[in-house]
């Protein structure tokens, strides 16, 4: 029975010394029943996501040269992987791969969204597939599953939801199928349709979420997130000095940081865990041995008032008020949030007053140019790009931190419940 579930990001995964740390985690734990989850290495997934911007640019009108990037890439990886041997099946493999990703790139008269789903999707069919050759060369014996065949989901293209009868269904067989001894491994953030005809992707950094899914069906123990920090901290140590790691925090806790944005998990991770009751840690894949962090139902009021620094980059700002100067009333929030929901736009922070409603999103120029064409007949829309979102949880305690991030910025939006500060700044 399958019993640990590990999830590796892109950075754990980002070059041929990375899969050989995977490899060495892997090695330590095979006897533990362990499943992997994978995404796409390094920043694959923007490498993609410029590609189908390109493409789209040229209505499908480019070579696979056009691919250059992405697949000496990887071609320099499964070449340090295996010792430079041109010849080995997986070069093959992830060939086919490519010219299959190259012919879906082409067909840019479908919807973005549609495309997007079918072609950026490739990053974890390619990582798996070298990370399943690569440990069976090294003598772990690994099985690759599509995920495609496991998770399935409604059509809402870029942010699907799993049908989770039909989800677990398929799922919960793998624990009758599995061998002890044999590491499965399979795709983070993809899925398919319930008629198996179309890929789906669960949203950006959805790779946690699919972990937190195959463990909800496994029943598994509990979900492990292999990152490049020494588990949960309270801010991104790139951003700031003196982070402290949140050795235990609760599920719900857990939520409203990814809700705000914390890059260390994917918003609809937790839930599923919540559900089964599933402890989630976040360890270091540089420093396995360091403690993780753990988040599970379990209280702890001394860790749960330290505060956390969350930053959201390239946000937008929308002000929106209605043309014929009546209030922000029921009517008018229901336009405005029916088009937002219409484009899978998601407000990260709102704030209203008699005459606006103002909020912002992460920048997406598409969805920018939908929501200005719904709504402009009826409203006069404003807005800003390249801004950030500054969140902090807990900040009745001390925010020092904070005050130094927020030094010389210009405020756009500042909002305040009884646990959480957010401001919309310039960058």
């Amino acid at each position: 029975m399958i019993k640990k579930i590990y999830k590796f990001g892109g950075a754990s995964v980002k070059d041929a010394a990375a899969v050989r740390n995977l490899k060495n985690i892997v090695v330590q734990h095979k006897d533990e029943d362990i499943f992997l989850v994978v995404s796409a290495m390094g920043k694959t997934t923007n490498m993609l996501e410029k590609a189908l911007k390109d493409f789209r640019e040229h209505k499908g009108e480019l070579g696979i040269e056009a691919l250059g990037e992405v697949m000496s890439y990887h071609e320099k990886i499964i070449l340090d992987l295996f010792d430079q041997n041109h010849e080995h099946p997986v070069i093959e493999s992830v060939s086919e791969l490519f010219i299959e990703l190259w012919e879906k790139l082409q067909c840019t008269d479908q919807p973005y969204d549609y495309q997007y789903d079918q072609t950026v999707s490739y990053g974890e069919l390619i990582s798996t597939t070298i990370i399943q050759e690569y440990l069976n060369h090294c003598d772990v014996p690994c099985r690759w599953l599509d995920a495609r065949k496991y998770v399935l989901t409604d059509d809402r293209f870029r942010s699907a939801s799993p049908d989770w009868d039909e989800t677990r269904l398929r799922i919960s067989k793998l624990n009758e199928e599995h061998i002890h001894g044999i590491v499965c491994i399979t795709q983070g953030f993809i899925g398919a349709t319930v008629d198996g005809k179309h890929t789906v992707t669960l949203g950006r950094e959805g790779s946690d979420y699919t972990a937190a899914i195959f463990a909800n069906c496994l029943d598994a123990e509990e979900v492990t997130i292999w990152k490049d920090v020494d588990g949960l901290l309270n801010a991104d140590p790139k951003r700031f000095n003196q982070t402290v790691q949140l050795p235990h925090i609760t599920y719900s806790e857990a939520i409203e940081l990814a809700f705000y944005g914390a890059s260390i998990i994917h918003p609809k991770t937790v839930k599923p865990l919540q559900n089964k009751g599933i402890i989630l840690k976040v360890q270091s894949f540089l420093h396995p041995d360091h403690t993780p962090s753990v988040i599970d139902g379990k209280a702890d009021p001394n860790i749960e008032r330290t505060p956390s620094y969350i930053v959201k980059d390239n946000q937008t700002l929308v002000s929106i008020s209605p043309r014929d100067y009546s209030f922000m009333n029921e009517h008018n929030l229901r336009l405005i949030f029916g088009a937002c929901d219409e484009l899978n736009l998601h407000a990260n922070v709102i704030q209203t007053s008699a005459l606006m409603l103002s909020f912002c999103f992460d920048h997406d120029e598409e969805k920018l140019k939908g929501l200005v064409a719904s709504l402009r007949e009826t409203f006069q829309l404003k807005y800003n790009k390249g801004l950030t979102l500054f969140t902090i949880r807990h900040y009745d305690y001390s925010y020092t931190m904070g005050d130094a991030f927020l030094q010389g910025k210009k405020v756009y939006l500042k909002q305040s419940s009884r646990s959480t500060l957010q401001y919309v700044i310039e960058r």
